[in-house]
């Protein structure tokens, strides 16, 4: 009885350390030492988690953030997916473990008396009635059954799987660390945007009282005999325009407020009341942040979760190379039988077995080594997406960095131009009115100042939102969050 035993648990012995299939390797991919674009100001991106949105010194952005972390569905989800892959790690590893069933039966009944085997036409020559329970009276069964089987992992098909899944697990750490840092970079945009759409309808309703003022101007030298009414009509002409661009920027403005109470969880117009008074747009430290690109493949989620499922996707190439090998099991059962419930519990009711078991796949018309076929494609398919999703990061990186540092550039020449309109708007203004220029100068220097007053507007938020594209693009923000960073650090422990 213990033959069997010892044999299959020193062959599970000797191969505990074997696992068919290959063993991973993180690839080496080549990157760049630095950045093409990035300027001489620029500082190292940094090591420790970081509130980066902290540098706009902005309480209400701050308490947004905050708040689309708690109650964001997106979130939400990716925490469903956390919870689903540890199950489905669980899972995995189950077969470790000897699986027991257990069964019981009542059943009263006669048996044929005709069947074979019951009477002389059976092999043994036997009359009727002489089998045990043969006849006409009904008889009794109890039965109670403890059935157990252990299938040993001789060739790691188990152990691989479980690799598998805490592969897919860890992924979906980081899948949860991507979802957060979108939702870092959407909330921080789209309420800059909202203060950007406020200083443009700041400058359009300034603008529409200038020009407003220029036509109340105008009508009064037409009246007196100093203005054409050509004057007047191309006045009007530019106050109407100036207003029909009012309606257009409230649309923009209102449609970014409820994207924001999207993000937080919230009906589209919870947050009208909160952001209705006007506030500067949020500006940041010039100095940016654009370390070696080391730093990206270390911080980036989306390239961590790629590498956890092409971790995922060689090991499955283990499970399915393991289908090629036979699988040794250990099956036992013991339990009770008897014919009256008066004996069922004595030494003669006991029943039992133990053995081992094999089972090996001769033909399945090629099935396991398709299934081989599949998971060698699968797992160089997830090689070639963690390439690309390396190359796309530092793409976004790069172009980050030169969208931000053009857009100074372009700020620092708009805040000129700005200036000198508004001059010209003052000069030509007070020269028309004592007669010495004639009133289309005045127009003209009114539309450039609104002109260049809402580009100046576009441009302070397009610096501000282009921080956060490089922020998001270096990876930044998702683990400065003590659970999210718990989390991350069990994945790759």
């Amino acid at each position: 009885m213990n033959t069997p035993w010892m044999a299959l648990a020193l062959l599970a012995a000797v191969t505990a350390g074997c696992m068919v299939g290959p063993d991973y390797q993180r690839p080496a991919i080549d990157v760049p030492e630095g950045w093409s674009e990035a300027p001489k100001e620029s500082v190292p991106a940094q090591s420790e988690p970081s509130r980066w949105w902290a540098a706009f010194n902005d309480p209400e952005l701050d308490s947004l953030i905050d708040r689309a972390i708690a109650a964001n569905l997106g979130i939400a989800a990716a925490e469903a997916r956390i919870r689903e892959s540890r199950a489905n790690r669980k899972i995995a590893a189950a077969p470790f473990w000897p699986s027991l069933t257990a069964s019981g039966s009542y059943t009263r009944g006669v048996q044929s008396q005709n069947a074979f085997g019951s009477f002389g036409g059976s092999p043994t020559g036997s009359q009727p009635g002489a089998a045990s329970g043969v006849g006409s009276e009904p008889t009794n069964q109890y039965l109670a059954n403890f059935d157990a089987t252990w299938e040993l992992d001789v060739f790691g098909g188990t152990r691989r799987s479980v690799e598998a899944s805490q592969a897919t697990l860890e992924a979906s750490y980081f899948d949860r660390g991507d979802v957060l840092l979108t939702l870092l970079g959407d909330v921080a945009r789209n309420y800059i945007e909202v203060r950007g759409f406020q200083r443009q309808l700041d400058v359009a309703r300034t603008n529409l009282a200038l020009q407003q003022d220029t036509l109340d101007l105008t009508r009064s030298r037409y009246q007196g005999g100093l203005a054409s009414d050509l004057d007047v009509a191309r006045a009007e002409a530019q106050v109407e325009t100036t207003a029909s661009q009012v309606p257009t920027l409230e649309t923009s403005y209102k449609n970014t407020v409820h994207s924001l109470g999207v993000l937080l969880g919230e009906a589209p117009g919870a947050l009208t009341d909160e952001l209705a008074s006007t506030k500067a747009i949020p500006v940041a430290s010039a100095e940016i942040p654009a370390g070696l690109s080391s730093d990206v493949l270390r911080q980036r989620p989306d390239i961590r979760r790629a590498e956890r499922q092409l971790a995922s996707a060689t090991a499955q190439v283990g499970v399915a190379t393991a289908d090629l090998y036979p699988k040794f099991s250990l099956v036992g059962s013991a339990g009770l039988q008897s014919v009256g419930a008066s004996d069922f519990f004595t030494s003669g009711s006991k029943l039992w077995s133990i053995g081992p078991s094999m089972t090996w796949p001769i033909f399945q018309g090629g099935q396991i080594v398709a299934t081989i076929e599949v998971r060698d494609a699968q797992a160089q398919e997830a090689l070639l997406t963690y390439r690309q999703t390396i190359l796309t990061a530092l793409q976004d990186t790069e172009n980050a960095i030169v969208a931000y540092t053009r857009e100074r550039d372009r700020h620092e020449r708009l805040v000129a131009a700005a200036a000198s309109n508004q001059r010209a708007v003052e000069l030509s203004t007070a020269l028309y009115t004592r007669g010495l220029s004639d009133f289309l100068s005045v127009l003209d220097a009114q539309r450039n100042l609104l002109q260049a007053q809402n580009d100046l507007a576009l441009s302070e938020t397009a610096v501000s939102t282009d921080l956060v594209a490089l922020h998001k693009a270096l990876g930044g923000g998702w683990d400065a969050f003590p659970v999210l960073a718990e989390i991350a650090i069990q994945a790759v422990s």
